[in-house]
């Protein structure tokens, strides 16, 4: 086969489901008449993600077995002097995992759909809104330039406002998606002059370009500072990352956005929106590898989003609120592989996680459906025997989460530990602890919610919100539990696979082999981490027998029994526990005051000063000065000068002599 792809194969990968989006976004709602009904819009969209996989599949096999790559530009927009706006593709081992992840999981995520959203007037829409989030994270990840790259960006933030919003007659989705919308405004304030940055001093926004000319980069000072202009450059990237993929502070918009259908809270949470920001870092690795300071503090954001996330996980009720902290917290795991320059690590533990989490998101939804839209883990219990096939695969789900061995989980998360022991760095030592601590915290979590779900009494009858409405009609909570149709389950088996054995199958050559070997850069001589694990490893099974003397796999263990004793065991002792730490409860669940202190004190002085800005400088300097105050003044002007311009001759006769008068007064006085 020919080392290189073709380029209209490669087109038709992000436009398959753009297509299926504009048929059912189009013909199936009002706004073109409601042409084509459900059937046929799931069915467009459908068939456009599976195109989308089978090629990004294809593109796969050639990409790692036949060694093909791809890197041109396909459409040039503009030229600004020496500065080219171009839409093209590179595509390499990094992007074409990243694009079977991203179809597979979408297409999963649509089959799902047609069970979860079965009941809801917006079926079409939804369907039209989930293929345009593929198109958009599609382009972003198979882009050759930064251009390229911010428009895939910013396309998926907009999609997920849409998603996030989706039951637009409710307030808190309304509120959920403006904060999503406004939170990831910052990241991206940061993202964008990080790209500026490059384009003003490189030249360039092609990523090749731009990474040969690293070396020069990280040879100046940014103007007016002792910074290098380097770190300047990545850590505003990474600002770029931190919102995207919710890392501590800007982490505050990914829990509320479980106000959207559950089918979303797998697509946006799992695979696609919040991993772009390490996708990102991870394709700028010849960028970060230059700055130490930025690697540190990519360390620092990371272990603390991945610690104290995983805390926020502990206390709550709601099960799509349980699995979205703990995507910020494997996020932060992420993030710290990242900043160890284990950048292939991270990307690696980024596959597997999208697998699991798409997996726990969307058991997560079935037990929704089968409890009757009731998503409180308080009245819930007993629903293994119900639910079966739900049960199993959000056991090999949670299994994997927690790091299992032999589970994918397992390989990726040890394997970020790995890393950031040997790291040499100086916040090194901060990371190893939080992700250590992460392991127990994490299967404690996970476990709660397992136990509680599946196992014990049944609670469903004591829910004090058992009669309800909700945007699938009206539920009765007494009705046991019922096991979800076929549309809902296959998803579940066909993602329980991958969960566990993905990992076992593809550690070797992502981590150790040349899978990315021209995707990603690392400086060995400064950085020696995966050396040093490269060194250790001897096999997936010999990694998986090795892992049941390691620190890890106690913690877990013990995490898990934990959390049997406390919520199969002695369940009144939770309660117990809670009003001896009260103080530490209500920390968490004011989630930090963290929501308190960006609406009264940032919201509110950001507020304060726009309004300083409106009436100090807008309405008195500009209008009421210089605006106003101009014309008054040439109003005053022109009055006094129209009281002397008279037209009577003897008024001006009279002027002149006293001018004269006064010029001789001033002569006589100016000679004594």
């Amino acid at each position: 086969m020919s080392q290189t792809l073709s380029a209209s194969t490669l087109l038709a990968v992000p436009l398959a489901p753009l297509v299926g989006s504009i048929l059912a976004g189009v013909w199936g709602t009002s706004f073109g008449g409601n042409r084509i009904g459900r059937r046929l819009s799931h069915t467009f969209t459908i068939l456009g993600v599976l195109v989308a996989f089978v090629l990004s599949a294809m593109t796969l096999k050639s990409v790692a077995v036949d060694g093909a790559r791809f890197n041109e530009t396909l459409y040039t927009w503009m030229v600004v002097g020496g500065l080219k706006m171009e839409i093209g593709f590179l595509v390499d081992g990094l992007t074409a995992m990243m694009m079977c992840v991203v179809t597979f999981v979408s297409l999963m995520v649509h089959i799902y759909t047609i069970g979860y959203m079965e009941e809801d007037d917006g079926y079409n829409r939804f369907f039209s809104y989930i293929s345009l989030f593929t198109f958009s994270m599609l382009m972003l990840v198979m882009s050759n330039n930064m251009l390229q790259l911010f428009f895939g960006w910013e396309a998926v933030g907009l999609v997920s406002y849409l998603l996030i919003g989706f039951w637009f007659n409710k307030p808190s989705a309304i509120f959920a998606n403006m904060k999503a919308f406004l939170v990831n405004r910052v990241g991206d304030f940061g993202f964008i002059l990080g790209i500026g940055l490059i384009a003003a001093y490189a030249g360039t926004l092609n990523y090749t370009e731009a990474f040969a000319k690293a070396g020069e980069l990280g040879k100046l000072v940014f103007p007016g500072t002792s910074w290098m202009l380097i770190t300047v450059i990545c850590i505003c990237l990474f600002i770029g990352a931190m919102g995207k993929s919710a890392q501590f502070p800007l982490h505050v918009w990914l829990p509320d956005s479980m106000e959207g259908p559950t089918p979303i809270s797998a697509l946006i949470h799992a695979a696609t929106m919040v991993t772009a920001g390490i996708f990102m870092v991870a394709r700028m690795s010849p960028l970060f590898e230059l700055s130490d300071a930025a690697l540190n503090f990519i360390l620092v954001i990371g272990a603390i989003t991945a610690l104290f996330m995983g805390f926020l996980g502990i206390i709550q009720n709601d099960i799509k609120r349980v699995v979205a902290y703990s995507t910020l917290s494997q996020l932060g795991y992420m993030t710290v592989a990242l900043g160890a320059s284990a950048y292939s690590v991270a990307v690696f533990h980024l596959m597997t996680h999208a697998f699991f989490k798409a997996l726990l998101f969307l058991g997560a939804g079935s037990v929704i459906m089968g409890m009757h839209h009731n998503q409180d883990i308080r009245w819930m219990g007993g629903v293994r025997k119900y639910m079966p096939i739900t049960w199993i695969t959000s056991l090999l789900g949670s299994l994997a989460l927690i790091g299992t061995p032999l589970f994918a989980g397992f390989y990726s998360k040890d394997s970020i530990i790995e890393a950031v022991h040997a790291s040499h760095l100086p916040a090194a030592g901060f990371a190893n602890f939080a992700v250590l601590a992460g392991v127990f915290v994490t299967a404690f979590y996970s476990f709660r919610m397992y136990f509680l779900v599946f196992h014990g009494k049944e609670r469903y009858d004591q829910n004090p919100d058992a009669h309800h409405d909700d945007h699938h009609g009206h539920h009765d909570s007494h009705h046991a539990p019922h096991e979800s149709p076929w549309v809902v389950t296959v998803p579940l088996v066909l993602l329980a696979i991958p969960s566990v054995v993905i990992g076992f199958m593809t550690i070797q050559p992502m981590l150790f082999g040349e899978f990315f070997k021209d995707s990603i850069w690392v400086d060995a001589a400064k950085h020696p981490v995966m050396v040093e694990l490269a060194e250790g490893f001897h096999g997936p099974v010999q990694m998986a027998l090795h892992a049941f003397t390691t620190a890890p796999f106690w913690l877990a263990l013990a995490g898990v029994g934990a959390a049997y004793y406390l919520y199969m065991v002695n369940t009144a002792l939770p309660a117990a526990i809670q009003s001896r730490v009260q103080p530490i409860y209500t920390l968490l669940e004011n989630k930090y005051y963290l929501d308190w202190i960006n609406e009264n004190i940032i919201a509110r002085g950001a507020r304060a000063i726009g309004t300083g800005l409106w009436k100090g400088g807008d309405a008195a300097v500009i209008d009421g000065f210089l605006v106003n105050g101009s014309w008054k003044i040439v109003g005053w002007v022109s009055g006094a000068v129209r009281w002397l311009q008279t037209g009577y001759l003897y008024h001006y006769a009279f002027a002149m002599i006293l001018g004269v008068f006064v010029l001789m007064t001033y002569f006589v006085w100016l000679n004594k």
